[in-house]
């Protein structure tokens, strides 16, 4: 590094969650952090975070020199978070309302940078302020273990304290490439405002690439929106208004001639040139083509990770977030699908093969609601199924890793299942 700092005291040198966040939030060299050391010659502080509860186990940056956007950044939409998380927070937001001294148990980050430059060119926050119509903004993060699959966002908030938006990170390829599809999702989703049943999602307002990053910014939610709970029975009617996006339904098609069809096998076939799992996944393709190619199903959008933490109410209306793996022409049901594997998988711990058996369970509780027969349940459980190993693959691929619940679980449930 050039800033002069020693590792010892910048966090961008360390290997945990805060070194992780550090290097993506000031990934320029030029930035100097220290955390009780003296700032590097020549700068001049610009912006100082309180880290809790300590360097060492750095859970968030909470941001010091405006106690109300301090104590914000703890509290909002503190009610979407599981109870003892809800409660330290709702703890730290009371000590972030008297600023520096009732945070001052914690260490202190002192953000700098040289004296005479530019800090929008330096500071991603400056730079989404200026974007934002100047108004100065203050940040908070939250501080996660390294994960490659995970994007570290900021939390924006104005002086007083008001929300201004999350600012998502992208840092590697597939980050990037996730931040890159949600925006693209959310500019798409502004022609389906008033759609009855549509859950309202929440508006883009900037999207920018910045120090070989991809950083899209999202307006805040309804400050007074409830998660919805994780026993939530499905909504149906909003699935459908998702799929169609006000559009009415579409007329059935045969798997074999869908373009849905054609890009799993394109996929499986990159994957096939990548690495032996995808030899797997090109046969799993024409397996399926063979089982329900004749099957005529209704093809539509989906939100992609339609999940009980995804979602909320607000006035009478569901609140969906995190449309990053959104996208067309896939066969109507997908979202059921997914949500009953993923309730399955994350909240029950279950393994893949159980998981999927939700999925079958799901289809034939509901299915009929979505104009799904018998045939068509089990066409959509089969290519959802293949259609989140993909997902899996995909983001191995970009850099993410392997999924260790999914693969190669999944492909095994997969193969025994065309098998059967």
């Amino acid at each position: 590094m050039t800033t002069g700092v020693t590792p010892a005291t910048d966090p961008r040198s360390r290997v945990d969650g805060l070194g992780w966040v550090s290097r993506a939030v000031f990934p320029d060299d030029r930035v100097g952090l220290t955390v009780g050391g003296a700032l590097p010659a020549g700068h001049r502080a610009v912006a100082r975070y309180a880290v809790v509860p300590s360097v060492a186990r750095a859970r968030f940056l909470v941001p010091l020199g405006a106690p109300r956007a301090g104590a914000a950044s703890l509290l909002a939409y503190n009610a979407l978070r599981p109870p003892k998380v809800r409660a330290l927070r709702a703890a730290l937001g009371g000590l972030a309302r008297f600023g520096g001294a009732g945070l001052a148990p914690f260490p202190t980050l002192t953000v700098s940078v040289p004296v005479g430059a530019a800090v929008t060119e330096l500071l991603l926050t400056e730079r989404l302020a200026a974007a934002l119509g100047g108004t100065p903004l203050l940040a908070a993060c939250g501080v996660r273990p390294p994960d490659p699959n995970v994007k570290p966002t900021l939390q924006l908030f104005t002086v007083d304290g008001r929300p201004r938006g999350y600012a998502k990170i992208g840092w590697n390829d597939a980050t990037r490439a996730l931040v890159t599809a949600e925006a693209s999702a959310l500019r798409a989703l502004r022609a389906v405002t008033g759609v009855v049943d549509h859950p309202v999602p929440p508006g883009l307002l900037t999207e920018t690439a910045w120090a070989g990053q991809a950083v899209a910014v999202i307006e805040p939610l309804p400050p007074d929106v409830r998660g919805v709970p994780a026993d939530d029975p499905p909504r149906i009617a909003a699935l459908l208004a998702v799929a169609r996006r006000g559009a009415p339904a579409g007329a059935p098609r045969p798997l074999a001639s869908s373009t849905f069809l054609t890009r799993l096998a394109a996929q499986a076939e990159r994957a096939a040139a990548a690495g032996p799992a995808g030899a797997r996944a090109v046969a799993a393709v024409a397996a399926l083509a063979r089982r329900h190619g004749d099957t005529a199903v209704e093809f539509g959008h989906w939100h992609g990770d339609w999940v009980p933490w995804n979602l909320g109410t607000y006035d009478g209306r569901l609140v969906a977030w995190d449309w990053e793996h959104s996208g067309p022409d896939v066969p109507v049901g997908f979202d059921l699908a997914h949500d009953a594997f993923q309730r399955s998988l994350v909240l029950r711990a279950e393994p893949a093969a159980v998981a999927a058996v939700a999925v079958d369970g799901q289809l034939g509780r509901h299915g009929a609601r979505l104009g799904l027969g018998p045939a068509q349940c089990r066409l959509v459980a089969d290519a959802y199924l293949l259609e989140m190993w993909l997902r899996t693959w995909r983001l191995a691929d970009a850099g993410a890793g392997w999924n260790g619940a999914l693969h190669p679980a999944l492909l095994d449930v997969i193969e025994k299942r065309h098998s059967d």
